[in-house]
């Protein structure tokens, strides 16, 4: 008589794990595309690399996009829980809100195809982002899962918004979405700061989405300078001056943040990291000097490094199987 042993539960799927925060690599990606397009008409800088980074930003979405079409459709199970849970819920912001960033960055190599993108994109954003507050709205989170993920869908998504109604021609359309994301900003960083002052310390799985917190000042200059005119005057300078503060802490906390081992999180701070020099470019454009002039090419020789890192260490941990996580876990619960 033979023994028959328990069978081990089937692995998940691989596009089960694929988790919507994969496409944050196409924000610096792609909004390192803009700054090298801008570093050519100032600085004369190969314009070349601008067209081949916005390829590859366009690639990364499109393909990330198809891998969570099929997340959506072979393991429904997985997406819904991605999409509930109050804090990886957020990252599906980065669907629209990153193809956005793709189509901007594309904008010069394919014309209208891209400006087409830009209408639904923008259209798929404002869903989301009313759909994800709406939950919000209904209470019942965790304090816990109050993160900087919050900012992706309203901030990050209506700076990004501005910008593309801008490359659209619609300038009031991109005032108003300025204001939205300005004042969403204002009302979520009154809340971060409580949650990261008093609240235990962000688990580690989830450390490195601080990146995000640096990312409003820095998106916000560059969606300010595309829907105003003129030389930029104190509100830019001090938009500018914010980043830089953000950017100076995130540096100084290096060391806590890498005790998070590399993955698709990380690349939440290329969201700033590429923004940051492309605002002070840009300012640049419009007629600053002085200290931005000084500040801009340093910032955009170490935004290159630093996503360029990330590029290198992505690709060797797909090569090696690590790059893709496992399956997320459950929703923190609010205390009784």
């Amino acid at each position: 008589m033979s023994e028959t042993s328990p069978q081990s539960p089937a692995p998940p799927p691989f596009v089960a794990r694929v988790p919507a925060a994969f496409f944050a690599m196409v924000l610096g990606l792609g909004g390192l595309s803009n700054g090298w397009r801008m570093a050519a008409k100032l600085w004369s800088w190969p314009a070349i690399v601008a067209d081949v980074l916005a390829l590859l930003a366009f690639a990364v979405w499109a393909l990330v996009l198809v891998l969570m079409i099929l997340k959506w459709t072979t393991a429904r199970a997985a997406a819904k829980a991605e999409a509930l849970n109050p804090v990886a819920g957020g990252f599906l912001a980065l669907a629209p809100l990153s193809g956005m960033i793709a189509s901007l960055a594309a904008l010069p190599l394919f014309g209208v195809v891209s400006k087409a993108l830009l209408a639904v994109l923008i259209a798929a954003q404002i869903a989301f982002a009313l759909w994800y507050v709406g939950r919000l709205w209904t209470g019942g989170r965790a304090a816990e899962a109050t993160t900087p993920v919050l900012y992706l869908p309203t901030v990050g998504g209506s700076f990004v918004a501005a910008m593309a109604f801008a490359a659209l021609g619609l300038a009031d359309a991109g005032q108003m979405a300025f204001g939205a994301g300005m004042i969403a900003w204002i009302v979520i960083e009154a809340l971060l700061w409580p949650r990261l002052l008093t609240l235990p310390a962000l688990p580690l799985p989830l450390r490195a989405t601080i990146g995000i917190h640096m990312a409003p000042p820095a998106v916000g200059l560059v969606s300010w300078m595309a829907v105003s005119e003129g030389a930029p005057g104190p509100f830019a300078y001090a938009l500018l001056g914010y980043a830089l503060l953000q950017a100076a802490i995130m540096a100084r906390l290096v060391p806590w943040i890498r005790e998070q081992p590399f993955g698709a999180p990380y690349w939440a701070f290329s969201f700033a990291v590429a923004a940051l020099p492309l605002g002070a470019m840009r300012m640049i454009d419009r007629g600053a000097g002085g200290t931005v002039s000084l500040l801009a090419p340093t910032l955009f020789v170490i935004a290159n490094l630093i996503i360029g890192v990330f590029f290198v260490l992505s690709v060797t941990r797909l090569a090696q199987g690590k790059y893709v996580p496992p399956l997320q876990p459950p929703a923190p619960k609010p205390a009784a």
